[in-house]
C-alpha cells in the first residue's frame, strides 16, 4: 500500500532539514534486497519522517521519465500515476496560449506548471490539502495563484477551466462512464455550462456519453495512447482530432476535417497499423487519404499501400493467404521463422498461445498480421521496418 502523506510530512519535506534528509537518502539503493538495511539507515538519519522521505525518493525516481525537472518535486503515488507526462501537458498548454486559465483539479501541479508557461494568468485549486501544499512547492517558481476550492463550485470570471478528474476503480473495464470520474464528468459539464472547458480523461471513454464536448482529442506519446481530452467552447476547433507526440520532439495532428475517401482493395506491398490515437479517434480513413493508402476491409483499422508514411513502423508483405493454424505453421516453416510478432484485428485470436502452438524453430524473425477481410480470416507474413524520411 502506498504511503499516505500528512501535512506535517509535507512541511518537513519542504524544510531545510527535509531537503538534507532527502539528499542523504537519495543515495540509498532502495531495492528489495537492501530494503531492511535502507529503512534502518533512513530511521537513523531522518527520524520520525523516514517513511515520507523514502517514499519521496522512490517517487522522484519514477517521475524522471514522466515529469520534466521533477528532481526536487513532491508527489503522492496516486498523483504521480495520474499526472500528465510533460510532453502531453505541454501540447495541451500550447492550445491555450495567451488565455487566462484555471486548473480546478491541479493536484501536485504537473499540468499547472506547463499551463503557466503559456497562459496570460494561471490559477490552480484543489480540495486535497496535502496535494495542494505539494503543488505550492512544485510550482513555487511558476507565478501561479493556488487556493483550496471545490471543482464543482465555479469562481466568477472568464478563465478557461481545465480539469483532470481522478479515475475511480473501473473493475477492469476498457471503457469508462462519466460517473467513473471524481468529480464526475457530467457534474463538471453542468457546473461550467457556457464556459470554455477542457477535461482530460481516459481514452476509453465513448464519445456518445459526453455530448457536451465540442471536440474530442485523442493523444498518444511514443505509440501509447495517453488520454482523451474533451474541449468545450471556443478552444474546440473540430469534432475529432488525433495528436501523435514523440519524445524526440516530433509531432503531428489529423482531424475529421480532412478528406476521408479511400478505396477498399487487395493488399499492397505494405500494411500500416495506424497509431492508436488515430484509431480511437475514428480517423483511420482520413489518415489513409492523407498518405495515399487504402483499406483491406472497411470495418478493420489496417491500411495498405505501396509506399508507407515516413517515420512509421510498417510491415512489408512477404506472403499471404487464408488463415488457418495449419497453413500458418507451414508458411512460417517455409520462411524458417523462429521469432514471431503477432498482430490481430477483427479475429478472436490470443497471440501468445498461438505463438506457442506454432512451435517455431527457425533462425529468421517476422511479423504476422491476422485479420478479417469480409467474413474470411487472412494471414499476412511480413517484415517490419521503420520507414526513413525522404
Amino acid at each position: 500500500m502506498a504511503y499516505s502523506f500528512s501535512l506535517d510530512d509535507v512541511a518537513f519535506l519542504r524544510s531545510g532539514a527535509g531537503e538534507a534528509a532527502l539528499s542523504r537518502c537519495a543515495e540509498l539503493p532502495l531495492t528489495e534486497r537492501t530494503r531492511i538495511a535502507d529503512v534502518a539507515t533512513a530511521k537513523r538519519v531522518v527520524g520520525e519522517h523516514y517513511a515520507a522521505v523514502l517514499e519521496t525518493v522512490l517517487l522522484r525516481r519514477k517521475a524522471v521519465t514522466k515529469v520534466d525537472g521533477s528532481g526536487n518535486w513532491l508527489f503522492t503515488s496516486d498523483s504521480l500515476q495520474q499526472a500528465s507526462a510533460s510532453l502531453v501537458a505541454r501540447h495541451r498548454a500550447r492550445r491555450l496560449e495567451g488565455r487566462e486559465v484555471h486548473d480546478v483539479t491541479c493536484s501536485i501541479g504537473a499540468d499547472l506548471v506547463e499551463l503557466a508557461k503559456t497562459a496570460s494568468a494561471c490559477t490552480g485549486s484543489d480540495l486535497d490539502e496535502v496535494r495542494l501544499e505539494m503543488a505550492r512547492h512544485n510550482c513555487a517558481d511558476s507565478g501561479v495563484e493556488l487556493l483550496r476550492a471545490d471543482a464543482l463550485r465555479p469562481r466568477p470570471g472568464n478563465a478557461v477551466v481545465v480539469a483532470d478528474p481522478a479515475r475511480r476503480d473501473s473493475s477492469g473495464r476498457r471503457t469508462w462512464k462519466p460517473e467513473d470520474f471524481a468529480p464526475p464528468l457530467d457534474g463538471l459539464a453542468a457546473a461550467y455550462a457556457g464556459r470554455d472547458l477542457v477535461v482530460k480523461c481516459a481514452p476509453g471513454l465513448p464519445p456518445e456519453v459526453v455530448p457536451w464536448a465540442d471536440e474530442i482529442e485523442l493523444v498518444s506519446l511514443d505509440g501509447q495512447v495517453r488520454e482523451a481530452c474533451l474541449w468545450a467552447g471556443t478552444p474546440a476547433t473540430v469534432k475529432r482530432r488525433a495528436s501523435v507526440l514523440r519524445s524526440d520532439g516530433t509531432q503531428w495532428t489529423i482531424t475529421d476535417e480532412e478528406p476521408d475517401e479511400v478505396p477498399v482493395a487487395a493488399v499492397g506491398e505494405w500494411i500500416v497499423d495506424p497509431d492508436g490515437a488515430v484509431v480511437r479517434a475514428g480517423l483511420v480513413r482520413h489518415y489513409g487519404a492523407r498518405h495515399g493508402l487504402w483499406q483491406l476491409d472497411e470495418r478493420i483499422a489496417y491500411l495498405t499501400g505501396d509506399r508507407p508514411p515516413a517515420g512509421v513502423r510498417a510491415f512489408r508483405v512477404v506472403e499471404h493467404g487464408p488463415y488457418q493454424e495449419k497453413s500458418l505453421r507451414a508458411m512460417l516453416r517455409r520462411h524458417e521463422i523462429g521469432r514471431l510478432e503477432i498482430l490481430v484485428r477483427g479475429l478472436d485470436v490470443d497471440p501468445d498461445p498461438l505463438r506457442r502452438r506454432m512451435k517455431l524453430n527457425g533462425t529468421e524473425e517476422a511479423s504476422v498480421v491476422l485479420t478479417r477481410i469480409g467474413r474470411s480470416p487472412f494471414a499476412f507474413l511480413c517484415r517490419a521496418e521503420v520507414i526513413a524520411p525522404g
